[in-house]
């Protein structure tokens, strides 16, 4: 059974002002506009196996950062969850937990995209 329709009813109700457009439910993931030009892909295979990857758009270019669980960074001390930087490294995830529940991840991830999209403070 997917989590996208929870995540998307608890997306609604806790951002739902803050969005720049309805997040819209496709067939195997969430998608979600926020203010300036960011765009959230969700993807739940399960409440610990998760992708939530995002573009930002500054002018012509766009920025790729993203989180998720796949076990391919075995030194980070967030193993498996791991974040994928706009200038391409990857490092140990501040934000989400796989022993969280989904719609916390999520609500935590939301919020710090919603005050710094490209995660500036941890860029240095």
């Amino acid at each position: 059974m997917s989590l996208h329709p929870e995540l998307l009813a608890a997306i609604e109700r806790d951002f739902g002002e803050r969005l720049a457009a309805a997040p819209q439910l496709t067939q195997d993931a969430l998608l979600v506009t926020l203010p300036g030009g960011t765009t959230l892909t969700v993807r739940y295979a399960a409440p610990d196996a998760y992708s939530l990857h995002w573009q930002v758009a500054e002018g012509a270019h766009v920025h790729h950062l993203g989180i998720d669980t796949a076990p391919t960074h075995p030194t980070l001390s967030t193993r498996p969850n791991h974040l994928h930087l706009a200038d391409g490294r990857v490092v140990a995830d501040p934000l989400t937990r796989p022993e969280a529940a989904p719609a916390v991840n999520l609500a935590t991830v939301l919020r710090a995209l919603l005050t710094d999209p490209l995660l500036s403070s941890l860029a240095t």
